[in-house]
C-alpha cells in the first residue's frame, strides 16, 4: 500500500466516523483535525471521490506570471527549425513578430521543455574565413571625398 492509499484510506475512515455518530467536531477532535480539513474533505470526495482525497500540492496550475502559451511555441517552433539560441530568438521576435522577451525568459522556456542544449555539431557556427583573389590590387576600395571651402 503506497502512501497516498494510506492517505486516502485515513480520511475515508474520518469520513465514515463522523457519519457513524453524527457530530463532525467530536469526529474531529477525536481524530486531531480541523473542522475545515474534514468539511474540504468531505466536499473533495462528494465531488470526484477518492481521488479527491488524494493529497495535491496547494499550488495554481499556471503561474499568473508565466510567458502565454502562443508565445512559448514561438520559441520553441525556432529553436527547433532553425536551431537559433535564446539571444537570436530573442532578436528576431522582437523585429518580425514585435514580441518582448528577455534572454533569461527564453532560456527557462527552453530549459522547461528540455530543449536548453543545441544538437550536436549546430553549436558553433563557422566564421566566414574566404579569401578573396583579386588581380589589380585595391579593387574593393571605395572612397568618398569632401571638398571643404575656408571662408576668411
Amino acid at each position: 500500500m503506497t502512501k497516498d492509499q494510506r492517505e486516502i484510506q485515513r480520511k475515508l475512515r474520518i469520513l465514515r466516523h463522523a457519519e457513524e455518530i453524527g457530530h463532525v467536531a467530536r469526529t474531529c477532535r477525536y481524530f486531531g483535525i480541523g473542522r475545515s480539513s474534514f468539511y474540504r474533505w468531505r466536499q473533495a470526495y462528494a465531488e470526484r471521490g477518492e481521488a479527491g482525497l488524494i493529497n495535491a500540492p496547494p499550488i495554481p496550475k499556471w503561474h499568473a506570471n508565466r510567458t502565454p502559451p502562443e508565445r512559448e511555441n514561438k520559441v520553441l517552433y525556432l529553436r527547433r527549425k532553425y536551431h537559433l539560441g535564446p539571444m537570436r530568438i530573442v532578436w528576431y521576435l522582437e523585429r518580425y513578430h514585435d514580441i518582448k522577451l528577455s534572454d533569461a525568459t527564453v532560456s527557462r522556456i527552453l530549459r522547461r521543455h528540455g530543449l536548453n542544449r543545441l544538437p550536436r555539431g549546430t553549436r558553433m557556427r563557422k566564421v566566414h574565413t574566404k579569401r578573396y583573389q583579386k588581380q589589380v590590387p585595391g579593387h574593393h576600395i571605395q572612397m568618398d571625398v569632401k571638398f571643404l571651402t575656408f571662408i576668411d
